[in-house]
């Protein structure tokens, strides 16, 4: 079955009962055990994402504390920004 297949299914209630008929109740029980198992997986994935971002945003803002307590800015750490090559040099440059 496509992914394509499935969204369908996901997407229309009458569309999973007709795919749903095809199989026997045994079958039904296992599926349903394996989506709750991806489901899991899904929430899981999400808490771990989430839970990153707020380490990252935490660590941010210590670093930031800690900039402004030295009497600094993030100006004062960041450099000229590097200077980008524009293409490739002209055909005729090196003949002059």
């Amino acid at each position: 079955m496509s992914s394509e297949s499935l969204e369908r299914i996901a997407r229309n209630k009458n569309v999973a009962r007709a795919a749903a008929r095809q199989l026997s109740m045994e079958q039904l029980h296992k599926l349903s055990e394996v989506i709750e198992e991806v489901i899991e997986l899904k929430k899981d994935e999400e808490r771990q994402r989430q839970e990153e971002e707020q380490q990252k945003e935490r660590k941010r803002n210590e670093i930031l504390e800690a900039i402004s307590e030295a009497g600094l800015s993030v100006d004062d750490l960041v450099t000229e920004p590097p200077r980008r090559k524009r293409g490739r040099p002209p055909k005729n440059a090196t003949k002059a």
